[in-house]
């Protein structure tokens, strides 16, 4: 993983800012771990999003609502991996962060393509604590139609 900073006159982010923005992806993971949508949610700030293909949600309420569905249908039994590519500091207490990961099916052990994604994780300090304010997700596969290719039949 890269970190990456602009110049401040403190120097960088600490050592502890950097682990703390890096942990919040083991939080996301922990909270699919147990299927808990309140845990997932409270990763987020009051207005945080949360954006997926087809899929638009703000502040935890929604994001918490949405969860909790998708853990009792679409994502019952699943697990999510992820791991940061690159991590940014755009000031202080904002930093951007990358990752690569995807859900896992029930017995799998690697993330499958159709399952693979990339994430960016804006992340924000606010009363001391590292909390997510806007997350999106797209495929890291995508099938690119053919060049030349008609899409009628």
């Amino acid at each position: 993983m890269s970190t990456s900073t602009p110049k401040t006159p403190a120097g960088g982010p600490a050592a502890a800012d950097q682990a703390a923005v890096a942990a919040l992806t083991q939080r996301v993971v922990a909270a699919w771990a147990y299927q808990d949508a309140d845990s997932f949610a409270g990763v987020f700030t009051e207005d945080g999003t949360m954006i997926l293909p087809g899929l638009f949600k703000k502040g935890p309420d929604e994001i918490r609502a949405h969860m909790k569905d998708a853990f009792e249908t679409t994502y019952k039994g699943t697990q999510v991996t992820g791991r940061p590519v690159d991590l940014r500091f755009l000031a202080p207490d904002v930093a951007l962060l990358l990752t690569q990961g995807g859900v896992l099916a029930a017995g799998e052990s690697e993330v499958s393509d159709e399952q693979a994604i990339r994430a960016s994780w804006l992340c924000v300090k606010r009363d001391g604590e590292w909390r997510l304010a806007a997350y999106q997700n797209s495929p890291a596969v995508q099938s690119l139609p053919t060049p030349g290719a008609s899409s009628h039949a």
